[in-house]
């Protein structure tokens, strides 16, 4: 995706909130609620809520919640390539490594990228102003990322 397919008012941010919430929907079946991005120094932070599954559910009222760790730790294991490659995509940036982590009650999934050099000062600033001024820059709804034709093939870009 270059900078030119999406509308000027379109920060990067908000970007990569709305195509990591594209991804989980399109592969995991269902996506979170929302989310937001906070790109900081040499990493960037992707925190979405909402989004666990019936059958997820079900596990965790059943008192099931290392499975359902197990299960989505194994799952994003899997889409590295894609979420990767994603991110590289939409910085510009290599990303050296990533972790994800589920938490429970309330919802959240954090995604952890570190990239290969620092941010640049547009990405800092645009994360200063969401934190400082306008704290809906950086987010994405699920109604926002709206599932592509035809889902893109587990590890592809």
């Amino acid at each position: 995706m270059s900078e030119e397919e999406h509308n000027p008012g379109d920060g990067l941010l908000s970007r990569i909130s709305t195509e990591i919430v594209r991804a989980t929907k399109e592969c995991f079946g269902k996506g979170p609620t929302s989310a937001k991005s906070y790109m900081l120094d040499d990493f960037l932070i992707v925190v979405m809520r909402g989004g666990v599954t019936v059958a997820e559910q079900t596990m965790l009222d059943f008192g099931e919640a290392d499975l359902v760790r197990e299960f989505r730790q194994t799952f994003e294991n899997r889409m590295t390539g894609r979420l990767v490659g994603t991110i590289e995509e939409l910085t510009g940036r290599k990303v050296v490594t990533y972790q994800s982590q589920i938490l429970f009650d309330p919802h959240i999934v954090v995604e952890l990228f570190f990239f290969n050099r620092a941010a640049d000062e547009r990405q800092l600033r645009e994360t200063a102003h969401a934190m400082l001024i306008d704290g809906a820059i950086g987010e994405a709804r699920a109604a926002e990322a709206p599932l592509r034709a035809a889902p893109i093939a587990p590890g592809g870009a």
